[in-house]
């Protein structure tokens, strides 16, 4: 079982289930979301529980995916998407540490920051798939 919160702990939460790898996105959106790429891993739905949720605030920039956050601290915590409503993307640096977890791909290097150095061998995509 994994967990993560937020930097004030407004929002925490618990995973009951195996978390996918992590992936890199490099989309203009995703990078203004969280000042970088965002490295997200993720889970089913059902299997994100939050233990407090209080501060946790969504922002759609269109009406198909939202990016949630922390309204008090401002950690960007997750992404998701109505294409994939039983799919939560949960940003991996919220996670209690060890994770476990490995970076095998990255997305959207079309828009990828040009101070951005590529890791060798990491899985690369210029969009989305």
């Amino acid at each position: 079982m994994a967990g993560g919160r937020c930097e004030c702990g407004g929002v925490s939460y618990v995973v009951d289930g195996d978390l996918r790898p992590v992936s890199n996105c490099h989309c203009s959106r995703c990078r203004r979301f969280t000042g970088h790429h965002m490295a997200a891993t993720g889970a089913r739905t059902e299997q994100v529980h939050f233990a407090s949720e209080s501060t946790l605030r969504w922002y759609s920039p269109e009406p198909a995916v939202a990016y949630g956050f922390c309204s008090q601290c401002g950690s960007s915590l997750f992404w998701r998407t109505t294409a994939r409503p039983d799919w939560l993307s949960i940003c991996a640096g919220t996670l209690d540490q060890p994770t476990g977890l490995v970076t095998d791909s990255a997305w959207w290097m079309v828009e990828h920051a040009d101070y951005h150095k590529r890791a060798p061998g990491l899985c690369e995509f210029p969009y989305d798939g």
